[in-house]
């Protein structure tokens, strides 16, 4: 009869779109929706330009909240289309 409450979605987070999205999954969307290059035309970021990988991608965007807020933004606008 010792039951855990079940947790539930804070209610800042249940209108968050990016809620549960890892940020690899946002990464392999854009670079099948758009490439490498359209992603650095997009989100001016050196690891989009030079010998782009996902690897490198997420050590960057990790470290830097201002590119990691606009590769969101992108990956927002592209799965809305």
């Amino acid at each position: 009869m010792n039951e855990k409450p079940k947790e539930s979605v804070p209610n800042d987070q249940s209108n968050n779109p990016l809620h549960g999205v890892k940020l690899a999954d946002i990464l392999d969307t854009l670079v099948e929706k758009q490439g490498w290059e359209k992603m650095a035309k997009e989100v001016n970021i050196n690891c989009f330009k030079n010998n782009p990988s996902i690897k490198s991608s997420l050590t960057f965007l990790r470290k830097t909240p201002w590119a990691r807020e606009q590769v969101e933004k992108l990956y927002l606008k592209v799965i809305k289309k």
